[in-house]
């Protein structure tokens, strides 16, 4: 009977040592990992940030692309530039309760719960200094995600640019059809804004050509995927809007040229 408990003592022991060696390795190949996926996590989001600006090239360097986008933070009730370190992280500021707003009924129609008080914003400049992109981080539901992602405005303001998603969760060849670059193509030079400055632009159900009313303020539909399409709408929608980057966007309209 002794003979049989000590051999599953040393089973036991055997296994225990191994699932050990097996913890370490794990961990010491997650954490020397850890600066390159950083580093790879750092160059696609650059990447999504030249995509949405039209800025990007396949085999581009895109560090020394990258050198043309100044990041900024803006205080989202004020409109106004603030200081904060390049550590901040507005997706995590928007989950703290004393560094964002709880948003709630119709002011969240672009369904996240939260907004951060502050935002961060990227500009893209021409050699010669002059604002050429204004570039914003969007997120906002869609039928079964949150999608996350880029939307690139020129220097006036509110002509859009470009759109692009990074990251969501929608149903492929439906609503996954947001990735689509015919889609996504659809999006530039529409007009964010009416004549009186009301937000107008709006993805609509069917398709816009040039005899649609306010053609410029509409853009397709995504066949066979509604809710994904007005995820999309009420998401650009909210992010120029009073509680997003409205007040913002107001100030760069104002100023002359559009300068920041």
């Amino acid at each position: 009977m002794a003979g049989k408990n000590e051999s599953v003592g040393k089973t036991l022991l055997v296994a225990f040592l191994v699932c050990l060696v097996c913890a370490v390795v794990v961990s010491t190949a997650a954490v020397s990992l850890r600066p390159v996926q950083q580093k790879n996590q750092t160059l696609d989001r650059r990447v999504n940030i030249l995509q949405a600006a039209d800025l990007y090239q396949p085999g581009m360097d895109v560090e020394k692309a990258f050198n043309t986008i100044e990041r900024k933070f803006i205080d989202l009730e004020t409109g106004e530039y603030v200081e904060k370190p390049d550590s901040y992280d507005q997706l995590k500021a928007a989950k703290d309760p004393e560094r964002s707003e709880r948003l709630s009924g119709e002011e969240d129609i672009a369904g996240i719960k939260s907004q951060a008080d502050v935002a961060e914003v990227f500009l893209a400049r021409k050699d010669n200094g002059e604002l050429s992109r204004i570039i914003l981080p969007v997120r906002g539901y869609g039928l079964w995600s949150t999608l996350y992602g880029f939307m690139a405005l020129e220097a006036d303001g509110k002509t859009i640019a470009g759109l692009g998603f990074y990251q969501h969760g929608e149903t492929p060849g439906l609503g996954g059809e947001v990735d689509n670059p015919k889609w996504k193509a659809l999006w530039e030079g529409k007009k964010l804004y009416d004549e009186d400055g009301d937000i107008a632009i709006e993805v609509v159900k069917g398709s816009v050509d040039s005899g649609t009313p306010n053609a410029e303020n509409k853009v397709d539909g995504l066949a066979g995927a509604t809710l994904t399409s007005k995820g999309v709408s009420n998401l650009v929608r909210f992010w120029v809007g009073e509680k997003g980057f409205g007040p913002y966007l107001e100030r760069m309209r104002n100023q002359s040229g559009g300068e920041a």
